[in-house]
C-alpha cells in the first residue's frame, strides 16, 4: 500500500490532488477540518467537496484534524508511518484581509502548521517527497516597483523589460510590504527549504500565482475568478479593489498544478523552489476577466470601484515558469484563462441549478 497524505484535502488544490492520486492507485489520506468556513463563513465551506471526494473515491479517507495540533497529527503519521510515500501540504489561511485582522491565527495555521508537518515527516517518513503549496506573496509588493505602464484595460511591462516574461525565483523578497498572510507563508516557504537543504528531506515550495478550478469555493476575500463568476451568475455586485481594476493576475488551473506535483514526485529534489503560475500563456486583468465572463455568459456584471488597494496587493504579476519547465520538460499547461472561465461558468451554473 502506497499512501499519499494531503492536507487541505477539501480545498481547491488539495481536492484536485486527491482525485489525481486516487486515480494513480494511491491510498489517499486527507487532513481537512473545513477551516475555510471559519475564515470566510458559509460561502467558504468545503464540506460539499469532502462529501464528493468520499463518494467518488473508495481509496480516500478524511481526518478532521487541525494542522496546528501536533499531537493529533502525530497519531495519523504514526498510524501510516513508512507507508506514506508522499506528503502534499495545501492547508492554509489564504487571505490577506483575514491575516491582518487575525494575525495569530494566520501565523499558527500557515507557519506552525507547516513546521509540525515537516517534523513529523522527518520522524516517520523521511524519504518521502514533501510538496508545499507556497505563494507568490513571498515577494511582497516588490513587483509594484517594476516600471509598470498603464494601458486601456491593464497594467503592463514593456517588452524589453527583463521581467516581461514573468517573475522568476531570483526576484527579491526583502525590503517590502508582504501583508501578514505573506509573512506567514514566507516563513513556511523558507522552513520547507531549510528541511531540504539542512535536514535532507526531499522538499519543494511551489510559489503559486492565482490558482483556480471548478472545486474553488470562491469567497469575497479569496479566489477572485471563482468569486467573480459566482457573483456574476447570481446577479450580484463585484468589487474592483484598487488600481482601477487593471491589476494583472496570471491564472493556473488546479489540474495543471497537480501535474507539477506528479512530475516532482517522480524525480524529487531537496530544498527546491519553483515559481508556478499561468505565465504569459494564461493571464488577465480584473477588467479583462469581467469582460470575458460577460461575453461568455452573455450578462452584464454590476461593478463597485474601491479606490484604496489592499495592502501588499500586486499591480502586475506574471509568473516565469522557466525553471520548472527546464527541470521537468514533460510538464505542459492545458488551460488558459478563457478555458478556465468557461469551465467555471459551466460548473457554477450546474451547482446553482441543482441546489
Amino acid at each position: 500500500m502506497s499512501v499519499a497524505l494531503i492536507t487541505g484535502s477539501s480545498g481547491l488544490v488539495g481536492s484536485e490532488a486527491v482525485n489525481f492520486f486516487c486515480k494513480k492507485g494511491f491510498d489517499v489520506i486527507g487532513i481537512d477540518n473545513n477551516l475555510r468556513k471559519f475564515f470566510f463563513g458559509k460561502d467558504g465551506s468545503t464540506l460539499w467537496i469532502k462529501n464528493k471526494l468520499v463518494k467518488n473515491n473508495n481509496n480516500f479517507k478524511n481526518f478532521n484534524c487541525d494542522i496546528r495540533n501536533y499531537n493529533n497529527l502525530e497519531k495519523i503519521f504514526k498510524k501510516y508511518s513508512k507507508k506514506i510515500s508522499l506528503i502534499i501540504h495545501c492547508a492554509a489561511q489564504p487571505s490577506h484581509d483575514y491575516g491582518k485582522n487575525f494575525p495569530i491565527i494566520d501565523f499558527n495555521v500557515n507557519a506552525t502548521g507547516t513546521l509540525n508537518l515537516l517534523e513529523l515527516t522527518k520522524r516517520y517518513c523521511a524519504d518521502s517527497p514533501f510538496i508545499f503549496m507556497s505563494t507568490n506573496k513571498v515577494y511582497g509588493d516588490n513587483p509594484n516597483n517594476l516600471k509598470i505602464i498603464e494601458q486601456k484595460n491593464r497594467w503592463e511591462l514593456k517588452k524589453n523589460n527583463k521581467y516581461f516574461k514573468g517573475i522568476d525565483e531570483k526576484f527579491p523578497i526583502d525590503d517590502c510590504t508582504h501583508s501578514f498572510f505573506g509573512v506567514s507563508k514566507t516563513y513556511a516557504d523558507l522552513i520547507v527549504q531549510e528541511y531540504g537543504k539542512n535536514v535532507g528531506l526531499k522538499t519543494v515550495s511551489f510559489r503559486g500565482g492565482c490558482i483556480t478550478g471548478p472545486n474553488h469555493s470562491g469567497a469575497k476575500l479569496h479566489g477572485f475568478l471563482s468569486y467573480l463568476v459566482k457573483q456574476s451568475l447570481n446577479k450580484k455586485k463585484y468589487s474592483l479593489i484598487g488600481y482601477k481594476g487593471k491589476q494583472v493576475r496570471d491564472n493556473l488551473h488546479s489540474h495543471d498544478l497537480v501535474n507539477c506535483f506528479w512530475e516532482f514526485f517522480k524525480k524529487p529534489r531537496k530544498g527546491e523552489i519553483y515559481n508556478i503560475g499561468g505565465g504569459r500563456y494564461s493571464n488577465c486583468s480584473i477588467i479583462e476577466a469581467i469582460t470575458t465572463v460577460e461575453n461568455i455568459a452573455k450578462i452584464k456584471i454590476k461593478r463597485e470601484i474601491i479606490k484604496k488597494p489592499r495592502i501588499g496587493d500586486h499591480i502586475w504579476y506574471i509568473t516565469n515558469n522557466s525553471k520548472f519547465k527546464k527541470h521537468y520538460p514533460n510538464w505542459k499547461q492545458k488551460y488558459n484563462t478563457k478555458k478556465i472561465i468557461e469551465e467555471l461558468i459551466e460548473t457554477t451554473s450546474f451547482k446553482k441549478n441543482n441546489n
